[in-house]
């Protein structure tokens, strides 16, 4: 971290120092390419001798202030921007998982990473096995097999709400010698960091909080540096790639073999790379990162108490409620806040539940979380409508959840547009 300061500080000031002269703010490099003085130079970048840009497919000096900012804030040793938190979770995985592989999810999960997991990797020759989080570490090892290559989970799970048992998955990640990739969405590093609790890898739609303004799309991929790529399973990390000469990741770049495996091999190839503007406004979301997270808690724990109250309201979920099945685990990992998504239930199911959705009006109806401004959405109507009826209990979606992204505004505001939807239901 950046002088050792407090997190505060990195989120504004980290993975930047500008010398005299220099903008203030960290600038937009809107430019495909980087001039050079010679041949050698080139074939240096080429090469991967040097760590200067070679084209903005794979770094740019504006996405390198925001993905050093990120890697600061999280405790890592180096992170990757992605054009999409998709993108982030897709390429964590194929960076170290090819076809005849397995992994192991959570499967309480965003929707897209549900079907990412359900539909596509599958597609690819990846096995997937969706695990309750709440299965004993037992069961969770019955699923391994020779070719698991990682656990993936979220901290808190998209729409869910439960709060990951970080210690009983890292456990298990560790006994079975396989990464814990773990999506850090909606703490954000300001309310929790995985890399503390045992987490190898975190990813994050920046889209989300990161943003927390809706602006931007993109995503983020940070390396603890801790896991060992030298343990007989993870060949791609420890033989040589044909593709630059026969170079040896884990050899040439130590702790930070993965991140630079997955920029200069799978960013190469794939291309999902993030534009200059969006780093740039994540880098000014980042900045108030901090004051909006405990905001955000704050008003969705007064939310979640009083629709507790209402006599409409059939059930309440979210991580900082004493009644909460998380709340023990909130405490633990998410002790500044439990962040400002919540889900409840009304009586009248689906149509009961589009009704609310339909009749707010500061609350907006829109396919978002994670904003300054407050948004609504009935998923298993909406987001989850792929999904089987099955498909979306599994993964946390029962017929009446609403999910509420409660944001910055006055709560007594919000709370009053809560209200009023809720006599029209």
């Amino acid at each position: 971290m950046d002088q050792d300061w407090n997190l505060e500080t990195v989120a504004i000031q980290g993975g930047y120092s500008p010398e005299a002269t220099e903008p203030r703010i960290v600038p937009i490099v809107q430019s495909t390419t980087y001039k050079y003085d010679n041949a050698d130079h080139i074939a240096s970048l080429f090469d991967l001798d040097c760590a200067d840009h070679m084209y903005t497919r794979i770094s740019n000096p504006t996405w390198d202030a925001f993905e050093t900012k990120m890697a600061n804030l999280e405790g890592g040793v180096a992170a990757l921007a992605t054009s999409s938190g998709q993108a982030a979770s897709t390429l964590s995985i194929l960076n170290i998982c090819c076809s005849g592989q397995h992994i192991i999810t959570a499967n309480s999960l965003y929707g897209g990473t549900y079907s990412l997991f359900y539909n596509t990797l599958p597609k690819m020759g990846i096995e997937v096995t969706f695990v309750d989080p709440e299965a004993s570490a037992e069961e969770i090892k019955s699923h391994f097999r020779p070719e698991t290559r990682l656990i993936f989970a979220e901290s808190i799970g998209n729409p869910g709400l439960n709060v990951l048992d970080f210690e009983k998955f890292s456990s298990v990640a560790k006994e079975m010698q396989v990464p814990l990739i773990i999506d850090n969405t909606f703490p954000t590093p300001y309310l929790c960091r995985p890399f503390e609790h045992g987490a190898d890898i975190v990813i994050h739609s920046a889209t989300k909080y990161i943003d927390g303004h809706a602006t931007s799309v993109g995503g983020v991929i940070i390396d603890s540096g801790r896991f060992d790529w030298n343990n007989g399973k993870y060949p791609e990390m420890t033989e040589p790639d044909s593709s630059y000469h026969g170079l040896r990741y884990t050899e040439k770049f130590g702790n930070m073999a993965y991140i630079v495996k997955v920029r200069v091999q799978l960013m190469r190839d794939i291309g999902a790379s993030l534009g200059p503007m969006n780093a740039f406004m994540f880098n000014h979301g980042l900045e108030t990162l901090h004051v909006r997270m405990q905001r955000h808690s704050e008003n969705a724990l007064e939310v979640a108490r009083r629709l507790e109250l209402h006599p409409k309201v059939k059930w309440v979920s979210y991580p900082g409620l004493p009644s909460h099945p998380s709340c023990d685990r909130a405490s633990k990992y998410l002790p500044k806040g439990a962040s400002g998504v919540l889900t409840f239930g009304i009586e009248g199911g689906v149509e009961a539940g589009r009704r609310f959705m339909e009749s707010t009006k500061l609350i907006a109806m829109v396919v978002h979380v994670g904003d300054v401004r407050s948004c609504v959405l009935h998923p298993a109507s909406t987001t989850h409508r792929q999904l089987t009826e099955e498909q979306q209990i599994e993964s946390g979606v029962t017929p009446d959840l609403i999910r509420l992204s409660v944001g910055i505004e006055s709560v007594e505001d919000i709370i009053a547009d809560v209200d009023q939807a809720l006599a029209l239901c």
